[in-house]
This record gives C-alpha cells, structure tokens and sequence, in this order.
C-alpha cells in the first residue's frame, strides 16, 4: 500500500511540468490569433459611426463596446464584426447614445471667445463646426461645449455651418437652433452687418425659418474733427449714400475756408431720417469753434470746442438746436477760446489780409444778406479785431462790372454795412467801423473772365 501511494505522489509529481507545457502552448498559440482577430475586427469598424469603441477578443469571441448615434449604424455595426473572418461570437455591448428632443444647438459669441454648445449629432459634424467657428471667428478663441445627441434633423450640418458664418458678423451675440427654427439675438458688428446675415439666411435649407430676430444695429454715428494745429477736417463713421457724401463734402468746402479735408466716411444703411440736413447744420456750428469735435448717433447731435470769443458761443449753443430736423436732440459743450495777446495796427492788417486772401465774405445773389457758410470766416475776423482794439476798421465792399455802377455802388455798400453789422452784434464797438462801397471802381482782377469777376467780388478789412 505504501508503495502505491509513493508511486502515485511521483506520478502526480511529473504532471505538473506537463501542465505547464500545455499551458504555455495554448497561450503562444492563442495570443497571436487573438491579436490577429482584434486588429481585422478594428479595421472592419473603420468606417463605422461609432463613439469610444472598444474591441476585446477572447479566443474566437469578441466583446463590442461602443457608443452609437443611430439603432441602423449599431445593428451595421455588429454585422460588420460578425462577418469578420475566424469570429465565432460576438458579445454586443454598444448602446445608443441619448436623444435630445428638442434637438438644441448654439453658436455664442463674446468679445474674446466663440462658444459651441447643444447638441451634435456625429463627431464628423462636431469636427467641422469647431474649424467653422475657427475660420469665422478671425483668430476668437473657440470653446467646444455640444455633447452628442440623436435627434437633428435633416440637413442639420448644412444649417449650422450658414449660422456659424454668420457669427463674425456679430460684436457679440447668439444664434440658436431649435430642431429647424432659427433665433438671433445680440448686436452686429458694423452697420448693415444685420441685413447681411438675414440675406444669408435666405439660403437655409429647405424647412427650416428664421423664428426670432433680436439682433440690434449698431449706433448709426458721424463724426467731424477740426484740429487748427493739423489744419484738418477729418470725417469719420457712415453717410447713407453717395449722394448724401457728395453733400456733405461740398459742405465741408464752403464752411471751412482753410482747414484740409480728410475723408474717411462709408456708406451704410441705416441712417435716420433727416441725416444729411443735420450732419451739415451741425458742420456749420463746427466751423465757427476754434477746436471741436461734431458727433451724430442716431438722432443727437453733439458738438464740442472752444469758440473764438463769448457772443459766438452764445449764438453757436443757441443755434444749434434751432437748425435741426424735427425729432432730433442738441448737445453744445461749449466753452470759450482764451483771448489772444493784443497786436498792433500793421500785425492787425496782415492778418485781415491773410484771412480774406484765404476765402471770400459770401452773400445771396444780388443781395446784401450774407451766406451762412461764411461764419466761419467772419468768427475768424471778429477775433482779429477784438485784438486790436486801438485801430478804426473801414469794411469796403466790391463788385464786379456787371449792371449798372450806381447800383454795384448801392450794393457793395449794403454788403459792407452787413458786415459790420455783423461785428457791432460780436461785441466790436460801433464807432470802431466803418463801412464802406467802392463799387467796381477797385477791380483786383479783369473783368471779363467769370474767375475774374467772382474775385471783384469781395469784402476788404482796411485798418486806419
């Protein structure tokens, strides 16, 4: 008996060298064939639309895991790894993913970030949506926030791709997409930027609508700068049209008789009404500051500077509002130009002198009321002769040879007394001026040229 059992425990003893054997030959066997099958069923979901898949093989069994965006493309899936040559079995743990109803997606915009969030409903739609917003955004950065959903309707990529074009055109704003209607809210980035996002919405695929529009344009704004050190007149911002630029240059001309023009205007919609009688009335209120500054947004006109002596602020703060269309609203800061050092009566003269040669006292055809463009000018003179207030100033008016002499006499005389008119309400003493007309008897040019004439026409400062 005991020889029995010792042959047994030397039996049992030999086995386990066998068994390790067996072991090790099964497993350098099987590992190959497992890897060999895992890498074929991974290459036969290649073009699956699958989410997190995993694959694990077990012998000739494989185990599927993996998320699915359609019950269609779940049940492909598992058929394609069925077909997979060498699988005896597969273990399906793939699941749908959840299903948004409504389906809700949105592209967010602030003054530094382009935020995606809501639904996508494939990873290749969500790809292709953040490189959009990329593109659109001019350097934003893009924040990815969808999650993946069931749900979007049809020609979804289509839809969302024209909205996230639409998203540089806003400052800052939202554009929502519920299942196949359209929300905008925020405000564009320039003028017209809201009508070109609406015309671009025309192209929307089939079904789908604009349901809110709450995008707001923004301030329709003008601005006039005179800067007397530069010798400038810069226009900035939005006109309507050509036709309203046009007159507004042409504005620009008869009011400012020395400053240089620089034209940075655009044209927009958006204009309210009455523009262009307001963007020129508040011109001429500009022309009579030193310095200054003219901005109209929406219907308020705002005008700041120093005006050249203290009638002449008086007048620009009261006239201002006066001028404007119906609806519109005055804002004059205003101040006075501290009064400049006194000259004598030869430095007094050469300044006349340079001013008149400058530009020319205008007045209506035939008349002696004097053209509002010329305020300018005459705040200009005004200030000169509040300089010198120890000389007698003659105002001599011209004409040119046309008509009869007595009445050019009658007329330059008229106009002359116009002007000082005009000087006595400045403030200047009365028995400091005279006025004077001279006719076409002085003629500084020939008369028989059109520019001749026109420089004939003319108001002349003479200090005694």
């Amino acid at each position: 008996m005991s020889r029995l059992s010792s042959w047994s425990r030397k039996w049992g003893l030999g086995l386990i060298p066998l068994a390790l054997l067996w072991i090790v030959a099964i497993w350098t066997s099987t590992a190959p064939i497992e890897a060999d099958l895992a890498a074929r069923t991974t290459g036969a979901l290649k073009g699956s639309v699958l989410d997190k898949t995993r694959v694990s093989v077990s012998g000739r069994d494989v185990i599927l895991s993996a998320e699915a965006f359609s019950e269609q493309g779940r049940r492909t899936a598992v058929e394609q790894v069925e077909a997979v040559p060498g699988v005896r079995r597969v273990s399906d743990n793939t699941r749908l993913i959840p299903e948004a109803k409504p389906f809700v997606w949105s592209v967010e915009r602030d003054v530094t970030r382009i935020t995606l969030g809501g639904s996508a409903p494939l990873p290749a739609s969500r790809a292709r949506l953040v490189e959009a917003a990329r593109a659109a955004g001019g350097g934003a950065e893009v924040a990815d926030r969808m999650a993946m959903a069931r749900g979007a309707p049809p020609r979804f990529d289509a839809a969302a791709l024209l909205l996230v074009d639409q998203i540089g055109k806003l400052k800052d704003g939202k554009i929502t997409l519920t299942d196949t209607g359209v929300a905008l809210a925020g405000m564009a980035r320039e003028l017209g930027s809201r009508e070109a996002i609406l015309a671009a919405l025309r192209n929307l695929p089939e079904g789908y609508t604009l349901t809110e529009n709450a995008i707001k344009a923004p301030p329709y704004v003008f601005r006039a700068n005179k800067d007397p050190v530069a010798g400038t007149v810069t226009l900035e911002g939005y006109v309507p049209d050509n036709n309203v630029h046009a007159q507004i240059v042409a504005a620009v001309g008869r009011k400012f008789f020395s400053e240089k023009l620089v034209d940075n205007l655009k044209a927009s919609v958006g204009a309210p009404q009455g523009f262009a009688n307001a963007a020129i009335s508040g011109l001429g209120a500009l022309s009579r500051v030193s310095t200054g500054s003219l901005v109209l947004s929406d219907r308020e006109v705002k005008l700041s500077g120093d005006a050249l002596y203290a009638v002449a602020g008086d007048q620009i703060r009261a006239g201002l509002g006066a001028d404007l269309p119906q609806g519109w609203k005055a804002v004059a800061e205003v101040s006075v130009k501290p009064v400049a050092s006194p000259v004598d009566a030869t430095v007094c003269q050469q300044l006349f002198s340079e001013l008149l040669g400058k530009a020319t006292i205008r007045f209506e055809s035939g008349r002696a009321t004097i053209d509002r463009d010329s305020a300018g000018l005459l705040d200009r003179l005004v200030e000169t002769a509040l300089r010198c207030p120890a000389t007698i100033i003659e105002v001599a008016g011209h004409t040119d040879s046309d008509g009869d002499a007595a009445s050019n006499m009658a007329l330059s005389e008229k106009r002359a007394q116009s002007v000082v008119d005009y000087l006595v309400k400045a403030g200047l003493p009365a028995g400091r001026l005279m006025a004077m007309g001279y006719g076409s008897t002085q003629p500084v040019a020939a008369n028989d040229t059109d520019q001749g004439k026109a420089q004939n026409r003319r108001i002349d400062f003479v200090v005694r």
